[in-house]
């Protein structure tokens, strides 16, 4: 970063560290603890699709990766969602499974084209959570949806409070997006 971008008050982006998404399981240990929401076995990577050959071989590669395990759908902002299954008792298989599909789109190329990441959470009243991962921020945040595109923002609030410290958490919280209708939330 130079001095003129200094003056002119540019900054230098958040390189996306996507290790940083192995720190989920011990995360869903605490959440559970400390909200009672448990993974539900579903997680969604969002990307904005390209065209040409070289993204519908990645895409093939990772279908063929993935297996029966991952469900391909859009939504009506034009992002492609690939919603990955896995046990809800495993949250470490989930995780690794969501980072091959991120670090293959990056190491393919297509590392701008991706937006976020999502692990689904849920509890025994119906209360659902995602823990979203923005890959051009490095950074997670919690988001609660209710029906009608409305938010729980007592669990989001209740959600960042238990995962302090265990994940970098977004401190704007302009930035904690709606991802409504995601896949496996």
């Amino acid at each position: 970063m130079g001095w003129l971008d200094t003056l002119l008050g540019r900054s230098k982006p958040v390189e996306p560290n996507l290790d940083a998404l192995f720190a989920l399981p011990s995360a869903a240990v605490t959440l559970q603890a400390a909200t009672g929401l448990v993974p539900t076995g579903l997680g969604s990577v969002c990307f904005r699709a390209a065209e040409g050959g070289a993204f519908a071989t990645l895409e093939r590669d990772v279908h063929e990766l993935l297996g029966d395990r991952v469900d391909k759908s859009s939504d009506s902002y034009g992002y492609t969602w690939l919603l990955v299954r896995r046990s809800p008792d495993d949250v470490s298989d989930l995780v690794t499974e969501l980072h091959a599909v991120n670090s293959t789109m990056e190491g393919a190329g297509f590392g701008p084209s991706l937006l976020c990441s999502l692990v689904s959470f849920t509890d025994p009243n119906g209360r659902r959570l995602a823990v979203v991962y923005l890959y051009k921020r490095g950074t997670f945040y919690p988001f609660a949806p209710l029906s009608g595109q409305h938010r729980d923002n007592a669990l989001e609030l209740q959600a960042r409070g238990a995962l302090e410290g265990e994940l970098p958490l977004e401190q704007d919280l302009g930035r904690w997006f709606p991802v409504w209708g995601a896949p496996g939330l």
